[in-house]
């Protein structure tokens, strides 16, 4: 009889239940519902590409350059750098040129190819040297999920060594290439962004939902490097970090760095919630499992500021009043989809339809603005109708007198002709 009471207590707290063997029936349902988590899973999130090209370097001869390569560039997050270099160049070309360095009026180039190039060289360096140092200090965490286990620190094909050297090699070309190539004030931010994702970001995982905050923050900088690195060109004072980063003229900037911090919490919230029993075993801290209900509400009212964010681009002046319209209908549909996965809790398919909606719509919203750069069209129009071509014969005749000028100041300067 003085069992009955232990049994009791092991029934209550499920350790009689964990310590019996598992029934065959069970077992099999079990294995299955895990396999249908993980198919939906891979349906939903593409595979992580540093975690193909590891397994892609296994089939490469083990000493070549080939496969070094492959390994390496595995640590820079390709598919992430190439995004992040996207956008940088996104901003840099939406900067509104000032009438007198228009090409018109200069015969310099506006914009440098060779700034823009240092520029996206230094960027993608930089964060390369970011998510390199991200993998170095996490190989332990990642081996717990199905998406980073094949990355190549986990397999132990890279040692830690070789990415700290990658990583200090590549931060440092980067930095150096963002300051020689650039300004002084697009290199502190590509430095500031490497501590910020490596330094705070990583280790905050562990240990505050807020890290989510700190990573929009960081995905947030790149296009405010791309403006001020255009802002460089048309300087009127010293061309510091105060005028290139706080002056009237860095609206845009700031903007298009709304646009991209907002856009990750939609984005990043689905991806989060098809894999939170992962991140949950993995010891990541994420709204996903931390807070479900939260999780979705945040990724609907970051999804709603797009409205906004896309409005001032136009009252600003840097994108035309057609953008109001185009961006509206790209907006609606994130919207919606953050919508319906906020109420159905990520079910239904609803974390599915948000997380590629979130896909296209940042690229989309970003091309539609350089399609839409103020002033793009006018001068298209007025070389279609003509204009352009009439007021370069005016400024020609203004140059060159016209010809009945001409004629009457030969006339006067050599008398009339004798017939």
């Amino acid at each position: 009889m003085s069992e009955a009471p232990a049994i009791a207590d092991q029934l209550g707290n499920g350790s009689l239940h964990n310590s019996l063997p598992e029934l065959p029936h069970r077992r099999r349902k079990r294995l299955r519902d895990e396999q249908q988590a993980a198919s939906n899973a891979a349906k939903l999130i593409p595979p992580d590409a540093s975690s193909r090209l590891s397994t892609m370097s296994t089939q490469l001869p083990p000493s070549s350059l080939r496969r070094l390569f492959t390994l390496y560039l595995s640590l820079s997050k390709p598919r992430l750098s190439f995004l992040i270099v996207l956008t940088t160049a996104a901003a840099y070309s939406l900067y509104p040129v000032p009438s007198l360095l228009l090409p018109q009026t200069t015969a310099s180039p506006s914009l440098s190819t060779l700034t823009l190039a240092f520029l996206t060289a230094g960027t993608a360096l930089c964060s390369a040297s970011a998510n390199a140092l991200n993998m170095l200090f996490e190989p332990k965490h990642d081996a717990k999920m199905s998406r980073t286990r094949n990355r190549p620190l986990v397999r132990g094909y890279i040692g830690k060594r070789g990415a700290l050297v990658f990583a200090t090699v590549a931060g440092i070309v980067g930095v150096g290439s963002l300051y020689f190539g650039v300004n002084p004030t697009v290199a502190f931010l590509g430095g500031l962004n490497i501590f910020l994702y490596a330094g705070v970001y990583t280790p905050m995982k562990r240990i505050s939902v807020l890290n989510t905050w700190v990573g929009a923050v960081v995905g947030g900088i790149p296009p405010l490097m791309g403006w001020a690195a255009a802002a460089g060109h048309s300087a009127t004072a010293s061309g510091g970090w105060e005028e290139l980063l706080f002056s009237e003229a860095s609206v845009g900037g700031w903007l298009l760095a709304s646009l991209l911090y907002t856009w990750q919490f939609p984005h990043f919230n689905a991806l989060s919630w098809t894999i939170r029993d992962e991140y949950k075993h993995a010891g990541y801290r994420m709204l996903a499992w931390v807070n479900p209900r939260m999780n979705g509400r945040v990724a609907f009212r970051y999804a709603v500021l797009s409205f906004p964010i896309c409005g001032a681009l136009w009252w600003f002046g840097i994108t035309d009043q057609v953008f109001l319209v185009t961006s509206s209908v790209v907006n609606v549909w994130i919207v919606r989809e953050a919508w319906r996965f906020w109420r159905k809790d990520g079910h239904m398919g609803s974390a599915r339809a948000l997380f590629w909606a979130g896909v296209w719509h940042l690229p989309v919203i970003m091309v539609l603005a350089m399609a839409h750069k103020k002033g793009l069209w006018e001068g298209v129009w007025q070389r279609l109708d003509g204009r352009a071509a009439e007021d370069e014969l005016w400024m020609d005749e203004d140059e060159t007198g016209s010809e009945p000028e001409q004629h009457v100041q030969r006339t006067l300067q050599i008398g009339p002709t004798v017939s």
